[in-house]
């Protein structure tokens, strides 16, 4: 039989033949006088049992590899081994599937810097509204940076240290507060009598649990710091930085 009719015999594409003989799997027949390929029922088979293989979510190496084996003794070891691998794939699946829902569910809905964890968006939900202060959804979006750049013990510890930041209503009224006096900075120079102010306010609603635990130049020795300050007005940037002093100095003390 041709190409083509091997390909329909056993339900693939022609290219995909094509592929399983420069992949090794398949072998090629020799081209007879006439310069055309015959292939018998023996690629038949062989072309079958690969496409069973890789329908059942074996990769092209893994298949080789029960391929070489003609007896297909080690069949059933890699057939537990793809089983098990798609038991921690449906694990996986749920688990995500869970946090979705937790997010789809979540009072006040899916927040616009979402997705983030269930814990995260409640904390948000609790804060409330902020969409009149464009530093409070930028300083949202730095947690949920943060939180999407730690390992799952950190993420706990900060979920942990935010909660207790802004579990009380004065603290919440403390954090709209801080996020006001910046806003009002939006055009102020680093020199700005009011930058002092607004650096206390922010100071006073800074766990020191969340700035790096190493000695770092608050100035200039943090990338992510570099590019936030970049991205605030001079005003704003400067008061972030005396914030930031004020709270390292108590954590030393």
């Amino acid at each position: 039989m041709r190409i083509g009719e091997l390909a329909d015999a056993v339900g693939v594409t022609t290219r995909t033949v094509r592929h399983y003989h420069h992949q090794g799997l398949l072998p090629e027949p020799e081209r007879l006088a006439n310069g055309y390929r015959t292939y018998t029922l023996r690629h038949v088979v062989v072309l079958a049992r690969i496409r069973r293989l890789t329908e059942l979510g074996l990769g092209l190496a893994e298949v080789r590899d029960v391929l070489a084996d003609e007896a297909g003794k080690d069949l059933a070891e890699v057939l537990a081994e793809l089983d098990a691998d798609l038991a921690r794939q449906e694990a996986a699946i749920r688990e995500r599937r869970t946090r979705l829902r937790a997010l789809l569910e979540a009072e006040g809905g899916v927040p616009p810097e979402g997705p983030v964890s269930p814990e995260l968006a409640e904390l948000f939900a609790g804060i409330g509204d902020v969409s009149d202060s464009p530093m409070a959804l930028r300083d949202r979006e730095m947690l949920a940076f943060m939180e999407s750049a730690v390992g799952p013990e950190e993420r706990e510890g900060l979920l942990a240290t935010l909660r207790g930041a802004f579990e009380s209503p004065e603290a919440v009224a403390r954090a709209r507060r801080a996020y006001a006096l910046l806003d009002e900075l939006a055009d102020a120079g680093a020199d700005d009598p009011w930058v002092a102010g607004a650096a206390r306010a922010l100071a006073d609603c800074i766990p020191a649990e969340l700035l790096p635990a190493e000695d770092v130049d608050l100035d200039s020795g943090h990338g992510v710091l570099r590019a936030m300050y970049a991205d605030f007005a001079p005003g704003q940037a400067e008061a972030v930085r005396q914030a930031l002093a004020i709270v390292s100095r108590g954590r030393r003390s």
